[in-house]
């Protein structure tokens, strides 16, 4: 025989009760309830799996007056602030249908394994994340640094294309100044044949005059 109870309690009377039917000895929803009632117990809940006292599988009792109300539809516990509805699932390795607390709006409240769950899988999307965010970062800076080098690279080589422009302006100088020395001595060698040429004609027709006046003087 086995018989569990959960209680809620926030002052000296508990303000919920749940108790798991077991058997049918304890006369749970008889005797057991009104006990509960004269205790002054906000809700007393009943639950028997196995329908061995009651025709179904969950009860929920409010206290009003000094007695217990059934409470119809989802149950909801105000002054908790919490629900509670029958929930078929594993937990802690078994399956079967399980009490479980909810919220105003009736979704399950994660047991204290799936909120560590929950948490870890929070923390490792997060570290994951931020994995994600250091590589980018270090991909961003990677790629920063290539299109630095890369103007870096550009910028010299633009450096090296006008130097080797202005290297070859100056050779175009320097060629075209050679040339133009080279007229210059070939204009001053032309002009000095020139002088020479007109120094033997001068020479040759002092020579003629000569003579002719010799032979003059000689007849």
């Amino acid at each position: 025989e086995h018989r569990t109870y959960f209680v809620w309690e926030f002052g000296k009377v508990p303000d919920l009760v749940v108790e798991i039917v077991s058997n049918q000895k304890g006369d749970e929803v008889g005797e057991k309830r009104m006990r509960y009632a004269r205790m002054g117990v906000g809700y007393y809940v009943v639950s028997d799996p196995l329908r061995q006292v009651m025709d179904d599988e969950l009860r929920v009792y409010r206290l009003s007056a000094g007695r217990y109300e059934r409470q119809e539809g989802r149950p909801w516990f105000p002054e908790l602030g919490l629900g509670m509805t029958l929930w078929e699932g594993e937990f802690e390795d078994v399956r079967d249908r399980w009490l479980r607390w909810t919220d105003a709006q009736g979704e399950l409240i994660p047991t204290g394994k799936q909120r560590a769950d929950e948490e870890a899988a929070a923390r490792q999307a997060a570290e994951t994340r931020v994995q994600q965010e250091a590589t980018a970062r270090q991909a961003a800076e990677t790629r920063v640094q290539q299109e630095a080098t890369a103007r870096q690279a550009a910028e010299t080589r633009v450096q090296q294309e006008a130097t080797a422009r202005q290297a070859a302006e100056t050779r175009v100088q320097q060629e075209a100044t050679a040339r133009q020395v080279a007229e210059t001595r070939v204009q001053q060698e032309a002009a000095a044949r020139r002088q020479e040429a007109a120094a033997r004609q001068a020479a040759e027709a002092r020579v003629a005059e000569l003579e002719a006046l010799l032979g003059r003087r000689s007849t």
